[in-house]
């Protein structure tokens, strides 16, 4: 999926593993994050001192092979197609070595990546420092949207998030949530950060400074949009139930890796003023007629609520 925001470091393929199918076998020198769309199945991971891994997966989970390890997925249903969302930086290794060979056949291990036994369990660690640096560093998620959030309240009134650290990789990921008939703040951050949708709808409105309007992406489980450079977003949640999403690219909080990410974790972050340095709108900063326009949105998609309508998908960014 070429979305308009991706940037250089990454991009999103979507596999489809039909009914009883299994990917052949691959091992690669770039990171790979999955996102399960639909469908269940397993994973099955042998190491190169000749150690083995196996786990079960379905909608919702999110997994990470480790770094240059084989692996082969496998469809559990003998009647339904697997849908998988692959997010991986091959795009910006491809690019600087141009040699799909050194990529695919390279024979170099990399233990440090494997992680604990129970990380392809659902177990993991967590790390807290602050509101929204609360990372959990792991392998495996089972249901990313039975996951407990810890609160990030300077984000919005109520909202939640958590960071993933998936095999010791160079790619992040964060799930946030956030209460029914709030708004989000808005923020601005680089290109590539690709947003999957848990569960719940909403929307996020993007605009750049002196637009006259907004951008709408209506959103709900199995979209995905990226939003472009220097675009600011706010998120808005008309739903029956809280939403949540996760936001895979990258860098991470351990290893930010690229520039924008740095400058994200020594001071331009997303839970301070622009004002003070940092990335978010704050209430009270937003254009006048963003809050007008963003109650009369409200207004509407509750009404569609309550006459249980399809909310309408019309950003030209935003991918089924």
């Amino acid at each position: 999926m070429h979305l308009k925001g991706r940037g250089d470091w990454m991009t999103v393929f979507l596999l489809e593993v039909p009914p009883g199918g299994q990917t052949a076998p691959q091992q690669h020198l770039f990171d790979e994050l999955f996102y399960v769309v639909s469908g269940s199945g397993s994973t099955v991971i042998e190491l190169p001192d000749g150690g083995r891994h196996a786990f079960e997966w379905g909608p919702r989970s999110l997994f990470a092979p480790p770094l240059n390890s084989r692996y082969r997925i496998f469809n559990g249903s003998g009647t339904e197609p697997v849908r998988i969302a692959s997010s991986n930086n091959m795009r910006i290794l491809m690019n600087v070595l141009h040699r799909a060979d050194f990529l695919f056949d390279h024979p170099f291990a990399f233990p440090e990546r494997e992680g604990l036994p129970g990380f392809y369990s659902g177990e993991g660690e967590m790390t807290a420092i602050r509101p929204g640096r609360n990372l959990w560093e792991t392998n495996f998620v089972p249901d990313l949207g039975a996951f407990e959030l810890k609160p990030w309240e300077a984000r919005g009134v109520g909202s939640s998030n958590i960071q993933f650290l998936m095999s010791e990789g160079s790619m992040g990921a964060h799930v946030s949530e956030m209460p029914v008939g709030t708004y989000k703040k808005a923020h601005r951050h680089g290109a590539g950060l690709h947003v999957f949708f848990i569960h719940g709808t909403g929307y996020t409105l993007l605009w750049n400074d002196g637009d006259r309007d907004f951008q709408r992406v209506d959103w709900r489980h199995g979209m995905c949009f990226a939003p472009p450079t220097t675009c600011s977003t706010s998120t808005s949640t008309p739903a029956r139930a809280p939403p949540a999403y996760v936001a895979v690219g990258f860098g991470s909080k351990r290893y930010p890796v690229i520039w924008d990410r740095r400058v994200g974790s020594e001071g331009k972050r997303t839970d301070v003023s622009i004002k003070d340095g940092g990335a978010q709108i704050e209430y009270a900063d937003q254009r006048p007629a963003h809050p007008r326009a963003l109650a009369r949105r409200i207004a509407q998609d509750r009404r569609h609520v309550a006459d249980g309508a399809v909310l309408r998908r019309d950003a030209s960014d935003a991918v089924n």
